[in-house]
């Protein structure tokens, strides 16, 4: 259909015949989220251009521009390209597939709709999960020419994990099949078998053809044995009532409100339940209680406050709670823990490494996690669950995660908004994981820290010395064991007590199971990080020599420690001096592949950014290098003896 037809066909549209008053009378449609998802080139974008037209939201000159863009960019020969209303980007339009999530408003007589058109392609399946985070009903898109495909299975799975109950498997380009209706039976089928173990409280098969309306907006003649719904059809009638409300309150603090000293409130949106001047609330994570004063918003305060809300709550004392604490009734408190099971979809193309540092956000608070094992990968194909040490980019897996500190938490199938969580790479910055909590560990809510009568302070002061962690890091053959080995002997001549931990000297022994593969590398400096640890509480220097390849272990033991704890030794020796200094022969077997994961060959060394000492090797002694560490320390104040009242 070209443009002209189409702007004839917007003329001779018939208005609604409403009258005046119900013109000018104000009306609350209810909202419906929904995405369209499934793989690539279903015809995801076509369906949602198709939408917006039968909506009478595409204008004259947007017709002509769409035309004008359909000639340049379409895939439908004379036709309107209705692709192209949402493709926006140009890389889009010229490759012919959604790389970035467009969302799109319409409406209907009974409803109103945001609908997010995601990616097909593989590459871009966090995309897919974004958009599915807020919708509340997803269209899965099939080409009846191809039937259920690996994507397809992909996005109803995340659909699922996601909390998505309700699901229209839209088979389009029926017209392709000459609307054959064993075509569409077989679909329905296949489809059926695989979501029978997904939890979805409905799935509606539809047949269609987006490019020529056919059950999109109306019921369509041409498919005349199927009786169901037309795509509209079902979307108006669906029942998605949020339940929100009725789950127990749930307030993320978002920021402190103080803007003088009259004033102290705690802004955010509640996530569930509802709220009242009068109630009694608690801070999840210190148990501390108090009893809400007013419910502030910018249009005056409120007698309640429910699901979806923005708000500012001022309670009658002042509690101690900030950005990242969570309200809750002092009757209904989530659980809080720092250690739970999770769904996790692998957004990175760098794969997962058990035991390494990211920065997870879940509900407004940021605090350090990691993966900590993980208990099966999922197989889209057939919901098998799978054996796995790792997990590559869009492999979902179940998991158990370890947080820095406990955290307030919901089940993600309780309560979404406190049970979503992301994992943040912490070199970066990207988004690595989606994830979903499905329950706390118990170990983690069995074990509490044990109050101790004698502290880091008081074993310090018996040394008269102020413990650290000296962190050597290099490539191998770089002479850091050389040179913190000369710097030990230095400071236990002047009578500093001191521990030495070598990476060969480790692997004799608390980690000889481990061998060099990256996510061994980050296990093996995850334990060296955690004893070294114990070594400053203790009132040790404890001395570190390691070629702790990865910014983001390096980073995790100095997160371990108070500021000033951690000094990053960097021994920048050239990997050419290396090669030839060759000590252990590695460098020799690495080169000729015998030795795999072999670091500045076969595996990445990271070179640290902000070292607080780089020793720069060439044309130096080991011993000057141990001297240059020795003043370096001193100067830092780290070596100076202290009495018993010093500290």
């Amino acid at each position: 259909m070209n443009a002209p037809a189409l702007q004839t066909q917007l003329a001779a549209a018939p208005a609604p015949e409403l009258s005046l008053a119900e013109m000018l009378k104000p009306r609350e449609k209810e909202l419906l989220r929904f995405l369209t998802c499934g793989s690539v080139d279903d015809g995801k974008s076509t369906l949602i251009g198709r939408l917006l037209y039968d909506s009478k939201l595409i204008f004259e000159d947007q017709l002509a521009t769409l035309e004008k863009d359909s000639k340049r960019h379409g895939t439908t020969g004379e036709d309107i390209d209705f692709a192209l209303l949402v493709d926006g980007l140009e890389a889009e339009r010229e490759q012919g597939i959604t790389i970035d999530v467009a969302y799109r408003f319409f409406s209907t007589a009974r409803r109103s709709f945001i609908v997010a058109d995601t990616p097909g392609h593989e590459q871009y399946t966090r995309n897919m999960a974004t958009g599915a985070s807020t919708a509340d009903l997803a269209v899965l898109m099939i080409d009846a020419r191809k039937g259920v495909l690996v994507q397809t299975k992909r996005h109803a799975t995340i659909c699922s994990l996601l909390g998505i109950r309700h699901i229209v498997v839209a088979v389009n380009k029926i017209d392709l099949t000459g609307f054959d209706k064993a075509v569409f039976d077989k679909i329905v089928l296949d489809i059926a078998a695989f979501t029978a173990n997904l939890g979805f409280a409905s799935v509606t098969p539809i047949p269609m053809s987006a490019r020529y309306g056919d059950n999109v907006s109306s019921r369509s003649a041409r498919i005349d044995w199927y009786d169901g719904p037309s795509l509209i059809e079902h979307l108006e009638g669906i029942d998605i009532a949020s339940n929100a409300v009725k789950k127990p309150f749930r307030f993320p603090v978002q920021w402190v409100n103080r803007p003088n000293l009259d004033f102290r409130g705690f802004s955010g949106t509640l996530a569930s339940g509802s709220i009242r001047p009068g109630d009694c609330v608690t801070v999840a994570a210190s148990g501390k209680t108090s009893v809400v004063t007013r419910i502030v918003t910018q249009d005056g305060d409120l007698g309640e406050a429910v699901a979806g809300d923005a708000v500012t709550l001022t309670l009658a004392n002042e509690i101690d709670a900030a950005r990242g604490d969570v309200l809750s009734l002092a009757t209904e408190r989530p659980e809080v823990a720092d250690q739970f099971a999770a769904h996790l979809i692998w957004m990175s193309e760098d794969a997962l490494l058990p035991g390494r540092s990211y920065m997870m956000r879940i509900g407004t608070k940021f605090v350090p996690a990691a993966v900590t094992s993980i208990k099966h990968k999922i197989d889209v194909n057939t919901q098998e669950h799978l054996a796995a040490k790792t997990l590559q980019l869009n492999e979902i897996g179940v998991v158990n995660v370890s947080t820095s500190v406990p955290v307030a938490r919901d089940a993600y199938a309780e309560i979404r908004e406190t049970g979503a969580f992301i994992l943040i790479d912490r070199s970066t910055n990207q988004t690595a994981a989606a994830g979903m909590v499905d329950f706390a560990l118990r170990r983690a809510t069995n074990i509490h820290r044990q109050s101790l009568t004698i502290d880091k302070l008081a074993r310090s002061s018996l040394k008269h010395q102020k413990s650290a962690i000296v962190w050597f890091t290099g490539l191998s053959g770089s002479g850091k064991s050389t040179i913190a080995n000369l710097v030990e002997a230095e400071l236990n001549h002047a009578g500093h007590h001191t521990m030495l931990l070598d990476g060969d000297n480790v692997r004799h022994g608390l980690n000889r199971d481990l061998g060099f593969s990256d996510a061994d590398r980050v296990e093996n400096i995850r334990r060296v990080g955690e004893v070294a640890k114990l070594f400053v509480e203790s009132g040790t220097i404890v001395l570190c020599s390691f070629i702790s390849p990865f910014e983001a272990e390096r980073a995790l033991v100095r997160s371990l420690v108070e500021s000033g704890e951690f000094v990053e030794i960097f021994v920048d020796t050239p990997i050419e001096d290396c090669i030839k200094r060759d000590p252990k022969g590695l460098y020799a077997k690495a080169l000729a592949g015998q030795i795999k994961h072999f670091t500045g060959v076969t595996s990445p060394y990271e070179r640290p950014e902000n070292a607080e000492i780089v020793l720069k090797t060439p044309g130096h002694t080991a011993a000057e290098l141990a001297q240059a560490v020795i003043k370096a320390l001193r100067e830092r104040g780290l070596l100076e003896h202290q009495d018993v009242w010093g500290l």
